[in-house]
Protein backbone atom coordinates (compact mmCIF):
# COMPACT_ATOMS: atom_id res chain seq x y z
CA UNK A 1 0.00 0.00 0.00
CA UNK A 2 1.55 3.17 -1.31
CA UNK A 3 1.61 5.85 1.59
CA UNK A 4 3.86 8.75 2.89
CA UNK A 5 4.65 12.08 2.49
CA UNK A 6 6.50 14.02 -0.35
CA UNK A 7 7.47 17.15 -0.86
CA UNK A 8 7.25 19.15 -3.88
CA UNK A 9 8.54 22.48 -5.30
CA UNK A 10 5.20 24.16 -6.82
CA UNK A 11 6.19 26.10 -10.25
CA UNK A 12 5.10 28.72 -11.09
CA UNK A 13 1.49 29.60 -12.78
CA UNK A 14 -0.19 26.21 -11.88
CA UNK A 15 -2.46 25.70 -9.23
CA UNK A 16 -1.75 23.34 -5.91
CA UNK A 17 -4.62 21.10 -7.48
CA UNK A 18 -2.57 20.78 -10.59
CA UNK A 19 0.04 19.54 -8.52
CA UNK A 20 -2.10 17.05 -6.89
CA UNK A 21 -3.18 15.47 -10.18
CA UNK A 22 0.38 15.46 -11.86
CA UNK A 23 1.90 13.14 -8.63
CA UNK A 24 -1.26 11.77 -9.06
CA UNK A 25 -0.44 10.47 -12.40
CA UNK A 26 3.06 9.99 -12.02
CA UNK A 27 2.35 7.91 -8.24
CA UNK A 28 -0.23 5.57 -10.01
CA UNK A 29 -3.06 6.66 -7.00
CA UNK A 30 -5.86 9.06 -6.65
CA UNK A 31 -5.60 9.36 -2.42
CA UNK A 32 -3.52 12.15 -2.74
CA UNK A 33 -3.91 15.44 -1.57
CA UNK A 34 -1.90 18.83 -0.14
CA UNK A 35 -1.16 20.70 3.25
CA UNK A 36 -1.65 24.54 2.31
CA UNK A 37 -2.89 25.48 -0.96
CA UNK A 38 -0.14 27.99 -3.30
CA UNK A 39 -1.90 30.14 -5.74
CA UNK A 40 -0.87 30.00 -9.21
CA UNK A 41 0.97 33.16 -9.01
CA UNK A 42 3.09 31.50 -5.89
CA UNK A 43 5.60 28.75 -6.14
CA UNK A 44 7.59 26.96 -3.53
CA UNK A 45 7.06 23.97 -0.89
CA UNK A 46 4.06 22.03 -1.64
CA UNK A 47 3.46 19.23 0.80
CA UNK A 48 1.51 16.17 -0.52
CA UNK A 49 -0.08 13.65 1.67
CA UNK A 50 -0.39 10.22 -0.07
CA UNK A 51 -2.33 7.00 0.81
CA UNK A 52 -2.55 7.32 4.36
CA UNK A 53 -0.88 9.83 4.81
CA UNK A 54 -3.99 12.44 3.47
CA UNK A 55 -5.40 11.71 6.82
CA UNK A 56 -1.61 13.24 8.36
CA UNK A 57 -1.73 16.68 6.54
CA UNK A 58 -4.38 17.65 9.33
CA UNK A 59 -1.45 17.88 11.72
CA UNK A 60 0.63 19.34 8.83
CA UNK A 61 -1.92 22.56 7.92
CA UNK A 62 -1.27 24.38 10.88
CA UNK A 63 2.23 24.63 10.97
CA UNK A 64 3.96 27.95 10.64
CA UNK A 65 5.41 29.17 7.14
CA UNK A 66 8.23 30.94 5.88
CA UNK A 67 8.03 33.14 2.82
CA UNK A 68 9.97 35.07 0.11
CA UNK A 69 7.86 38.11 -0.71
CA UNK A 70 8.35 40.70 -3.36
CA UNK A 71 6.14 43.54 -2.31
CA UNK A 72 5.30 46.33 -5.35
CA UNK A 73 4.85 49.89 -3.37
CA UNK A 74 3.26 52.79 -5.08
CA UNK A 75 -0.05 51.78 -5.39
CA UNK A 76 -2.43 49.30 -4.65
CA UNK A 77 -4.39 46.49 -6.76
CA UNK A 78 -8.33 45.26 -6.83
CA UNK A 79 -6.71 41.60 -6.36
CA UNK A 80 -3.67 42.78 -4.10
CA UNK A 81 -0.93 40.83 -5.99
CA UNK A 82 -0.16 42.20 -9.96
CA UNK A 83 -2.85 40.32 -11.38
CA UNK A 84 -5.53 42.95 -10.64
CA UNK A 85 -5.89 46.35 -11.87
CA UNK A 86 -4.46 49.38 -10.32
CA UNK A 87 -6.60 50.95 -7.92
CA UNK A 88 -7.17 54.51 -8.36
CA UNK A 89 -6.41 56.65 -5.12
CA UNK A 90 -3.86 59.86 -3.33
CA UNK A 91 -0.86 58.07 -3.42
CA UNK A 92 2.27 59.46 -1.82
CA UNK A 93 5.09 59.83 -3.55
CA UNK A 94 7.17 56.75 -3.27
CA UNK A 95 10.46 58.16 -4.48
CA UNK A 96 10.38 59.81 -0.97
CA UNK A 97 10.19 56.86 0.73
CA UNK A 98 14.01 56.11 3.21
CA UNK A 99 14.71 52.50 4.35
CA UNK A 100 14.60 53.98 7.60
CA UNK A 101 10.87 54.44 7.33
CA UNK A 102 9.90 51.51 5.48
CA UNK A 103 11.74 49.34 8.77
CA UNK A 104 9.84 51.32 11.11
CA UNK A 105 6.86 50.80 9.37
CA UNK A 106 6.83 47.05 9.35
CA UNK A 107 7.70 47.12 13.19
CA UNK A 108 4.04 47.34 13.29
CA UNK A 109 3.34 44.28 11.90
CA UNK A 110 5.76 42.01 13.87
CA UNK A 111 3.83 39.93 16.21
CA UNK A 112 0.41 38.88 16.75
CA UNK A 113 -1.86 41.19 14.25
CA UNK A 114 -5.16 41.74 13.13
CA UNK A 115 -5.84 41.20 9.29
CA UNK A 116 -8.55 41.09 6.96
CA UNK A 117 -8.09 38.70 4.42
CA UNK A 118 -8.27 39.64 0.37
CA UNK A 119 -11.09 39.56 -0.91
CA UNK A 120 -9.57 37.31 -3.60
CA UNK A 121 -9.40 34.40 -1.72
CA UNK A 122 -10.42 31.47 -1.37
CA UNK A 123 -12.13 31.63 1.89
CA UNK A 124 -16.12 30.84 1.73
CA UNK A 125 -19.28 33.11 2.79
CA UNK A 126 -22.37 31.76 2.66
CA UNK A 127 -20.74 28.54 0.85
CA UNK A 128 -19.14 30.61 -1.83
CA UNK A 129 -15.61 31.27 -2.29
CA UNK A 130 -14.89 34.99 -2.04
CA UNK A 131 -12.51 35.26 -5.46
CA UNK A 132 -16.29 33.98 -6.84
CA UNK A 133 -18.20 36.84 -4.92
CA UNK A 134 -15.90 39.13 -6.59
CA UNK A 135 -15.60 38.41 -9.45
CA UNK A 136 -19.32 38.32 -9.97
CA UNK A 137 -19.18 42.11 -9.07
CA UNK A 138 -20.80 41.52 -5.21
CA UNK A 139 -19.24 43.27 -2.53
CA UNK A 140 -17.47 41.17 -0.22
CA UNK A 141 -16.80 41.91 3.93
CA UNK A 142 -14.57 39.43 5.30
CA UNK A 143 -13.78 39.48 8.65
CA UNK A 144 -10.72 40.36 10.10
CA UNK A 145 -8.68 37.45 11.54
CA UNK A 146 -5.59 37.42 14.51
CA UNK A 147 -2.51 36.01 12.42
CA UNK A 148 1.41 36.17 14.13
CA UNK A 149 4.44 37.54 11.67
CA UNK A 150 6.97 36.62 13.98
CA UNK A 151 9.56 37.84 11.61
CA UNK A 152 9.26 40.13 8.74
CA UNK A 153 12.80 41.66 7.37
CA UNK A 154 13.58 43.57 4.64
CA UNK A 155 16.12 42.76 1.94
CA UNK A 156 16.86 44.10 -1.46
CA UNK A 157 15.03 47.66 -2.75
CA UNK A 158 14.61 47.82 -6.80
CA UNK A 159 13.23 51.16 -7.91
CA UNK A 160 11.13 51.40 -11.09
CA UNK A 161 8.58 53.88 -12.53
CA UNK A 162 6.36 55.18 -10.32
CA UNK A 163 6.98 52.18 -7.77
CA UNK A 164 9.96 50.15 -5.94
CA UNK A 165 9.79 46.84 -5.24
CA UNK A 166 10.85 45.61 -1.76
CA UNK A 167 12.02 42.14 -0.29
CA UNK A 168 10.76 40.60 2.15
CA UNK A 169 11.65 37.29 4.52
CA UNK A 170 8.32 36.55 6.60
CA UNK A 171 7.88 33.63 8.86
CA UNK A 172 4.32 33.70 10.02
CA UNK A 173 1.50 31.63 11.42
CA UNK A 174 -0.96 29.20 9.26
CA UNK A 175 -3.45 31.83 7.82
CA UNK A 176 -1.80 34.37 7.34
CA UNK A 177 -2.11 36.20 3.47
CA UNK A 178 1.02 37.66 2.00
CA UNK A 179 -0.83 39.83 -0.17
CA UNK A 180 -3.12 41.05 2.70
CA UNK A 181 0.41 41.79 4.39
CA UNK A 182 1.87 43.63 1.27
CA UNK A 183 -1.66 45.98 1.00
CA UNK A 184 -1.82 46.71 4.61
CA UNK A 185 2.06 47.62 4.71
CA UNK A 186 2.11 49.61 1.42
CA UNK A 187 -1.81 51.78 2.89
CA UNK A 188 0.32 52.96 6.05
CA UNK A 189 3.52 54.35 4.43
CA UNK A 190 0.48 56.17 2.48
CA UNK A 191 1.61 54.90 -1.11
CA UNK A 192 -0.31 51.82 -2.10
CA UNK A 193 1.19 48.21 -1.86
CA UNK A 194 0.85 44.85 -3.42
CA UNK A 195 2.46 41.81 -4.12
CA UNK A 196 4.26 40.77 -7.00
CA UNK A 197 5.92 37.76 -6.34
CA UNK A 198 5.95 35.21 -3.42
CA UNK A 199 7.87 31.70 -2.83
CA UNK A 200 7.02 29.48 0.30
CA UNK A 201 10.56 27.87 1.61
CA UNK A 202 9.68 26.23 4.93
CA UNK A 203 6.45 24.66 6.06
CA UNK A 204 7.14 24.03 9.75
CA UNK A 205 10.24 22.07 10.06
CA UNK A 206 9.65 20.87 6.26
CA UNK A 207 12.44 22.76 3.83
CA UNK A 208 12.13 23.79 0.30
CA UNK A 209 15.85 22.31 -0.23
CA UNK A 210 14.51 18.59 -0.14
CA UNK A 211 11.69 19.31 -2.32
CA UNK A 212 11.39 18.42 -6.14
CA UNK A 213 9.59 18.26 -9.44
CA UNK A 214 6.56 16.37 -9.01
CA UNK A 215 6.96 15.61 -12.63
CA UNK A 216 10.21 13.27 -11.22
CA UNK A 217 8.47 12.28 -8.29
CA UNK A 218 8.82 8.50 -7.97
CA UNK A 219 7.57 5.64 -4.94
CA UNK A 220 11.26 6.37 -3.19
CA UNK A 221 11.41 9.80 -3.07
CA UNK A 222 8.19 9.45 -0.26
CA UNK A 223 8.80 10.60 3.38
CA UNK A 224 7.68 7.90 5.39
CA UNK A 225 4.92 8.54 8.10
CA UNK A 226 6.89 8.42 10.59
CA UNK A 227 9.62 9.97 10.16
CA UNK A 228 7.13 13.08 8.98
CA UNK A 229 4.91 12.60 12.04
CA UNK A 230 8.16 12.70 14.59
CA UNK A 231 8.97 15.63 13.15
CA UNK A 232 5.81 18.04 14.49
CA UNK A 233 4.59 15.45 17.62
CA UNK A 234 6.33 13.68 20.26
CA UNK A 235 7.22 10.00 20.02
CA UNK A 236 5.99 7.30 21.53
CA UNK A 237 7.98 3.44 20.85
CA UNK A 238 6.19 0.85 21.09
CA UNK A 239 6.91 -2.85 21.98
CA UNK A 240 5.13 -5.22 19.62
CA UNK A 241 2.57 -6.20 22.42
CA UNK A 242 1.69 -2.89 22.13
CA UNK A 243 1.98 -2.67 18.60
CA UNK A 244 -0.42 -5.28 18.83
CA UNK A 245 -3.36 -3.74 21.26
CA UNK A 246 -3.39 -0.64 19.02
CA UNK A 247 -4.13 -2.26 16.10
CA UNK A 248 -6.46 -3.87 17.11
CA UNK A 249 -8.31 -0.58 18.29
CA UNK A 250 -7.86 -1.38 22.57
CA UNK A 251 -6.72 2.12 24.82
CA UNK A 252 -3.66 1.47 26.66
CA UNK A 253 -1.39 3.16 28.60
CA UNK A 254 1.04 5.72 27.37
CA UNK A 255 4.39 5.25 29.17
CA UNK A 256 6.73 8.56 28.84
CA UNK A 257 4.61 11.24 26.78
CA UNK A 258 1.65 10.86 29.35
CA UNK A 259 -0.37 14.13 28.78
CA UNK A 260 0.39 14.79 24.90
CA UNK A 261 -1.78 15.21 22.40
CA UNK A 262 -1.18 14.16 19.45
CA UNK A 263 1.27 11.70 19.64
CA UNK A 264 2.80 9.57 16.97
CA UNK A 265 3.62 5.90 17.85
CA UNK A 266 5.85 3.98 16.58
CA UNK A 267 6.49 0.41 16.64
CA UNK A 268 10.38 0.01 17.90
CA UNK A 269 10.96 -3.18 15.63
CA UNK A 270 10.09 -1.86 12.30
CA UNK A 271 10.08 1.64 12.73
CA UNK A 272 6.88 2.14 11.59
CA UNK A 273 3.78 4.60 12.57
CA UNK A 274 1.10 2.99 13.88
CA UNK A 275 -0.95 5.14 15.10
CA UNK A 276 -1.43 9.36 16.72
CA UNK A 277 -3.10 9.32 19.64
CA UNK A 278 -4.27 11.50 22.44
CA UNK A 279 -2.49 10.27 25.92
CA UNK A 280 -4.06 13.60 28.05
CA UNK A 281 -5.99 11.04 29.69
CA UNK A 282 -5.35 7.61 31.99
CA UNK A 283 -5.35 5.42 28.65
CA UNK A 284 -4.80 6.30 24.81
CA UNK A 285 -7.36 7.60 22.59
CA UNK A 286 -6.38 6.50 18.90
CA UNK A 287 -7.17 9.97 16.83
CA UNK A 288 -5.87 8.14 13.56
CA UNK A 289 -4.80 4.66 13.10
CA UNK A 290 -2.24 3.35 10.13
CA UNK A 291 -3.19 0.23 8.19
CA UNK A 292 -0.38 -2.00 7.91
CA UNK A 293 1.14 -1.55 4.22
Amino acid sequence: MLQGVALIDKPLGVSSHHVVARARKALGTKKIGHAGTLDPAATGLLVLGVGAGTRLLTYLVGLDKTYHATMRLGYATTTDDAEGERLDGDYGDVSLLTPEAIEATLVVFRGRISQVPSTFSAIKVAGKRAYDLARAGEDVELASREVTISRLVMGAHTPGAGYRDVELEIDCSSGTYIRALARDIGAQLGVGGHLVALRRSMVGPFSLDDAQDVEDLTEEDLQSLSSVATQVMPRWGLTSEQTGELRHGRAIACEGVEGASPVAAVDLDSGDLVAVVDSTGQRTRILMGVPTS
